[in-house]
């Protein structure tokens, strides 16, 4: 896997590259849509890829691993046959779910032993085992096994944290380099650094991650309730520290607002599952602001979601005619517009990188981060 940096906005530290993976190149700043279990909910990957233009999609090693099942996966030949999906696939170690499911886990050194929110079977993830689990994945980009802190957090307990998602990732690092991927190409591990909303752990922790040089690092542990301004002082702290020729993974961010200002502030990848979540409430995100298209206002609005976007769900469709999807509970309302919504990020992120790349991005950002959150 290769990094070519091309280009950075002379007013911030934004910038434009290209991130080379054995299946394609991804242009950054990108976003990624959340494929927890093999499938972006509601979009099929004909429209991820057509209507879209997705350049990668997200899995998960927790939910993938419990269904369909390792077996299957193996026998399929990886997620890229399983689900179709010709283009470049990352898969999140399972850190996050493990921390979202508090009551029923136990983490220690060896790893973390959880119950199934599935049927309660009780499950050990250890850093070999995941890195194992995203080898008969098959992911491209492989994410390293960590602890993902809630926020607030007590500042001993994020420290020991802290030296323990360490200490795993140099077991994830070495099962990855003493193993080979199973299906015939390379895949890239990138470490997390973590330390909650300390400077210290976090300069401390991006320090480690940078040493490890890796193909790409990633920034975990925030947009779990910490304040924004929190979250972009983090992020700012880190980027100046990990190295300026790797990609950099911020995990699980967010709005429109955070995609633009942490941008801004070094950022190249991010993935999150608001646009089609909030999509499935009826929350479309447009280029001149937010629409709730349940709302009555438009019931006989008959122009698109959106012209502005181009691709089938923001222009062939009305917004009259996706609110009365909604008020009918029709499959294809939610369907509608996730679509849109993803190619509402997709889009943001392209202007982002033109504007990079021409040299006009932070007024453009100021300009843009008012506009796409305001409330129509």
């Amino acid at each position: 896997m290769t990094f070519d940096l091309l280009a950075q906005d002379p007013a911030t530290k934004a910038r434009a590259g290209r991130l080379q993976t054995a299946h394609g190149a991804i242009e950054t700043p990108i976003f990624m849509p959340v494929g927890t279990a093999g499938t972006v909910k509601a979009v099929s990957q004909s429209t991820l890829k057509e209507d879209i233009n997705a350049q990668i999609i997200l899995g998960n090693t927790y939910h993938l691993y419990l269904r369909p099942g390792l077996e299957v996966l193996r026998a399929a030949g990886g997620l890229h046959k399983f689900n179709g999906w010709d283009r470049p696939i990352l898969t999140d170690s399972g850190g996050y779910q493990v921390y979202s499911l508090s009551n029923t886990r136990k983490i220690k050194e060896e790893g973390v032993k959880f119950r199934s929110h599935v049927d309660g079977s009780q499950h050990l993830f250890s850093p070999e085992g995941v890195m194992d689990i995203q080898r008969v994945i098959g992911a491209d980009i492989m994410m390293a096994f960590d602890e993902c802190t809630p926020w607030p957090c007590e500042y001993d307990y994020a420290a020991r944290s802290l030296d323990m998602t360490h200490r795993w990732l140099r077991r994830c690092i070495q099962r990855f380099d003493s193993t080979e991927g199973l299906y015939g190409y390379e895949q890239a591990l990138f470490p997390i650094v973590q330390g909650s909303t300390f400077k210290d752990l976090r300069i401390k922790s991006a320090e480690f991650i940078a040493a490890q040089g890796r193909a790409g690092n990633a920034i975990g542990g925030l947009s779990v309730g910490e304040p924004a301004e929190l979250m972009y002082e983090m992020t700012e702290l880190v980027c100046d520290i990990l190295p300026k020729d790797k990609p950099r993974y911020l995990m699980g961010v967010g709005t429109p607002a955070n995609i633009l200002e942490n941008i801004a502030l070094g950022v190249d990848m991010f993935d999150c599952v608001m646009p089609t979540r909030n999509a499935r409430n009826g929350m479309l995100f447009t280029t001149q602001g937010i629409v709730n298209i349940t709302n009555k206002k438009w019931e006989t609005d008959f122009s698109p979601l959106d012209p502005e976007l181009g691709g089938h769900a923001s222009t062939f469709y009305s917004r009259s005619y996706v609110r009365h999807l909604f008020q009918c509970k029709e499959m294809l309302g939610p369907q509608i517009a996730s679509a849109h919504n993803l190619a509402f990020y997709l889009w943001l992120v392209k202007e982002a990188r033109k504007e990079i790349l021409a040299g006009t991005f932070g007024p453009w950002k100021d300009r843009m981060v008012k506009q796409v959150m305001t409330r129509l």
